[in-house]
């Protein structure tokens, strides 16, 4: 759509969110708390998973509204999702903050859309609790339409514009299918990174010794190049530390062990055969 290109190219709005950023940044500053709520933890982003609670206590309440007797199953429901729905955007804000540019436009009126629909849910539970049940009713569906508004946006992100997706996971099945040599064994310096091109795609490639481990190198987050990042740690723990955001990743099997990313960086298979180092497609 026109419109979803516009508002992706807004650069009217980066003043604003450039300062909404900075502050999402500077209130969730320990490390622990940050990969809770980028769900480093569970292997993909937290916040998708953390608004079903409130999507579903909507939509519930929606339905029950139309039951005749249901009035204070549908409140109890309109006061769960009130209440979840602030640990689910704490939890987006701070995905949305280390987004590029053209995503946190798009995400910026994503929570506007869905702070308005949770205000109009709090006012549709307060006049229910005064009452007002025809009021309440009106509210509240209100809100739900503009939830539907916040949704649409949020699948745009997620499926238009990749945010929150593994972004190096594509560059996997450009890699050959048959084992390929990457380069010799003695060409790759011991215990730090080498970046080679195979078939055009850059993997990242480290030696301990005789065991040479292979990944791709364009960070799984935003596609930062993991071949300037810092190795840090030894042996099996030895990580590579994205020099654009921090995400950092085990070298031994891609385990991601800090975020912002939520999810693994992509192994390669890779062999040592006759003093080559060979990859190819898992």
């Amino acid at each position: 759509m026109k419109l979803l290109t516009r508002l992706e190219e807004a650069r009217a709005l980066d003043p604003v969110s450039d300062k909404i950023q900075s502050a999402v940044q500077a209130a969730v500053k320990p490390r622990t708390l940050r990969d809770l709520l980028h769900g480093t933890w569970l292997g993909h982003p937290l916040h998708p998973v953390m608004v079903q609670v409130p999507v579903g206590a909507f939509m519930s309440a929606a339905v029950l509204d139309l039951i005749p007797g249901r009035r204070k199953s549908a409140t109890a429901l309109i006061a769960l999702g009130t209440a979840t729905a602030g640990p689910a955007a704490v939890a987006g804000w701070l995905d949305w903050s280390q987004m590029t540019k053209d995503r946190r436009r798009v995400g910026l009126v994503h929570a506007a859309a869905n702070l308005t629909a949770v205000g109009l849910y709090a006012s549709s539970l307060i006049a229910r609790l005064r009452g007002q049940s025809a009021r309440g009713k009106a509210l509240s569906y209100a809100g739900l339409s503009v939830a539907g508004v916040g949704a649409y946006l949020g699948g745009h992100l997620a499926y238009a514009q990749s945010a929150g997706t593994n972004q190096a996971a594509p560059e996997i099945v450009r890699l050959p299918e048959d084992w390929t040599v990457a380069c010799s064994l003695a060409s790759l310096p011991d215990r730090k990174t080498a970046v080679r091109k195979v078939a055009d795609v850059p993997v990242l490639l480290y030696r301990d010794g005789d065991r040479v481990s292979a990944l791709i190198e364009r960070c799984a987050h935003e596609t930062g190049p993991l071949g300037d990042g810092e190795v840090v740690g030894t042996g099996r723990d030895a990580c590579v530390v994205c020099p654009w955001h921090g995400s950092t990743f085990r070298l031994s099997d891609g385990g991601v062990v800090h975020g912002p990313a939520a999810s693994n960086q992509p192994v390669v298979p890779c062999r040592v055969r006759e003093g080559q180092v060979e990859i190819r497609q898992p």
